[in-house]
């Protein structure tokens, strides 16, 4: 995606820059694995066939200062957080951001992102892609509009098959390379295996939502509300995690369709916002997981934050996860789920 957007950028007369963030080491993966060294190869072999020029940023410290931390500290409290969107707001469009425009003097920072930016009198808008499987305004919900004035998403009037095709009409060498997967920067690792190197295990009792012991868990912190595999609970009915209990130890399980899954409302904080909030209260759309097609809600000031009612009942609401909340095909923000 990001080769792509570096070759229409040249076709379209630019001059572009190659510059690959390296935010992890081998040596700091807790599963031996990581796909920088991948990565930075790849990029490299892009920007020589592209022939632009092509530089390596160390942003280790940064990354893990400010992603890493975080995401382990989050885990720790017994929130799932989403570190793609932070290292979105702190690194890309952070850190790199910076550096872009200080150190190499770039007039915009264009990325590989499926996403649209429109300029109009009210305003830099951040628009959500044509391709809606791959959509990505989710994770970029909190990068101002100050900052969008100067970013370029070349990939965002394209669907995936088209960008493929692109790939090969510029006979770039990762054409028919898969896409990477994973966390942000860190790529394919187990997230319970990554948290098991910052936080020690506590074994403690699964309990149905009756009271019923079912077996034992490692510890809540490794957890998601709504996941079902790796309980560890076999045979019989699947279960889906609907509660933890950070001060008990326990773990609540239920059926996939368990009514204490739903929820109508859910309170916001932290907050970030594209540019300024609308009058409240609002009719808007929203989303609470990434690929979640927006759904209707109404926005309102609340004393600890924002308060999203939701029209329809919402399945496994996510503390720690961030709510988008969209006015159509626009982003206007969002927040942290308390």
């Amino acid at each position: 995606d990001s080769a792509v957007s570096a070759a229409l950028l040249k076709e379209a007369g630019y001059q572009v820059t190659g510059v690959f963030m390296k935010c992890w080491s081998a040596e700091d993966s807790a599963t031996g694995v990581c796909t920088a060294e991948e990565d930075a190869y790849w990029a490299r072999r892009v920007a020589a066939s592209l022939n632009i020029p092509f530089y390596s940023v160390d942003l280790v410290k940064e990354y893990k200062e400010r992603i890493v931390d975080y995401f382990v500290s989050e885990y720790k409290a017994g929130r799932t957080p989403n570190p793609d969107v932070m290292c979105n707001n702190e690194i890309k469009f952070g850190v790199f951001y910076d550096k872009a425009i200080e150190h190499f003097n770039a007039d915009y920072v264009a990325t590989g992102h499926y996403a649209r930016i429109r300029h109009d009198e009210d305003g830099t808008k951040l628009l959500r892609g044509l391709d809606k499987n791959k959509d990505q305004t989710y994770f970029l919900h909190r990068v101002p509009g100050e900052k969008l004035k100067k970013v370029m998403f070349p990939i965002g009037e394209y669907t995936k098959p088209e960008v493929r095709e692109l790939a090969k009409k510029f006979n770039l060498p990762n054409a028919e390379k898969k896409d990477s997967q994973g966390l942000c920067f860190i790529g394919k690792v187990d997230v319970g295996d990554f948290l098991k190197k910052y936080i020690p295990t506590k074994p403690g009792a699964i309990m149905t939502a009756d009271g019923k012991k079912i077996g034992e868990h490692e510890g809540v912190q490794y957890y998601t509300v709504g996941q079902r595999k790796g309980i560890g609970v076999g045979g019989g009915i699947p279960y889906y995690v609907i509660k933890k209990d950070i001060e008990t130890n326990t773990l609540v399980v239920g059926t996939q369709y368990d009514e204490k899954l739903f929820e109508n409302s859910l309170l916001l904080q932290d907050t970030a916002w594209v540019n300024d909030g609308a009058d409240l209260p609002v009719n808007v759309q929203a989303s609470i997981r990434y690929r979640q097609e927006p759904q209707d809600a109404v926005l309102e000031k609340d004393k600890n934050g924002f308060m999203l009612k939701f029209a329809e009942p919402q399945r496994a609401i996510t503390s720690g996860q961030s709510a988008v909340i969209y006015n159509g095909e626009e982003v206007l923000g969002g927040g942290i789920i308390v």
